[in-house]
């Protein structure tokens, strides 16, 4: 597998204005055709909720990303009071469709006996415009016998007639001595149109012992030798794991090749977090966010195969 070759912050957090002034979080991509791509990603605003912003970034003729821009205003806010996305929307995944873009995100509520909780929600865009717009005020991933606590962090892949999903799925929360802790892990489902989707409560990544007890938004690319997913997944703080499959169904975690560790200092001293890889130009980029859970911005590495 790749070793990856740290390029320092891409995006930097508080360029969300007054409605995203702290966080850069969960970016992802939607490439174009020429060397410019869309990036979405996560600010926070003052009472913590999530919203979903866009960017755009540029790849040079030597490899580096560079940053060209920020909308003005986010390309969904949270959703309507008691809505299941009221306090906040997370990016997750970005596909296109015909001549629109699927936009597949978690949307968060408070709790009460629990912190939170979390569903899978997806707003689409037509053709030639910015926003997205929900495609239902329900989250297409509710509470299920299969899923019964919650479901976040999606990632979709269109292949033929059939969408692939890997989400996030908890089994469970119990107290600490903090307070209550969620568990949750990776599930898969699949779909004939990318909205009613069917969960049977496959896994598709397992917690490997005790001490973790969370994983992140997978990012699942497929290549000729199968399919490859990179994964964050804690403990105390995240680090980046990594699987392979020769189906998407049946995985074999290789956290030892993911390539990519925290720094000896800085902004990724702490934890690395929410990784997204994808080829782009001839190199294979790697994006993912730091300490803070996105709190020092969004860096990026490089394949040095690919250099």
């Amino acid at each position: 597998m790749a070793e990856w070759k740290k390029r320092g912050v891409l995006l930097a957090p508080g360029l969300g204005g007054d409605w995203g002034p702290t966080h850069a979080a969960l970016p992802t991509p939607l490439l174009g055709e020429d060397d410019r791509a869309e990036l979405f990603f996560s600010p926070r605003d003052s009472a913590g909720r999530g919203h979903i912003a866009r960017a755009e970034i540029e790849a040079r003729p030597d490899g580096t990303l560079a940053l060209l821009g920020v909308d003005p205003k986010p390309v969904l806010e949270p959703g309507l009071l008691g809505a299941f996305d009221d306090s906040g929307a997370t990016a997750s995944c970005a596909v296109r469709s015909g001549s629109g873009v699927y936009l597949y995100y978690t949307g968060w509520t408070r709790g009460v006996s629990v912190p939170f909780y979390f569903f899978v929600g997806v707003a689409l865009r037509s053709e030639g415009a910015r926003q997205f717009v929900r495609v239902s005020q329900a989250p297409i991933l509710d509470r299920s016998a299969v899923d019964p606590y919650l479901t976040a962090s999606p990632w979709v892949l269109r292949e033929a007639d059939c969408w692939r999903m890997w989400y996030v799925s908890c089994t469970g929360w119990e107290i600490t001595s903090s307070g209550p802790r969620h568990r949750y892990h990776l599930r898969y489902a699949e779909s004939e149109d990318g909205l009613s989707w069917e969960r049977t409560g496959r896994v598709a990544v397992d917690y490997a012992n005790a001490s973790e007890y969370a994983f992140s938004r997978p990012c699942v690319v497929r290549d000729e030798d199968g399919y490859k997913m990179w994964f964050s997944v804690r403990g105390d703080e995240y680090r980046l794991g990594y699987a392979e499959s020769p189906d998407g169904l049946t995985w074999r975690r290789r956290d030892e090749a993911a390539g990519l560790a925290p720094s000896a200092h800085g902004w990724d001293a702490e934890m690395v977090a929410y990784p997204v890889v994808f080829e782009w130009k001839r190199r294979q980029y790697l994006l993912y966010n730091g300490n803070g859970y996105g709190r020092t911005g969004v860096g990026y590495a490089i394949a040095e195969d690919s250099e």
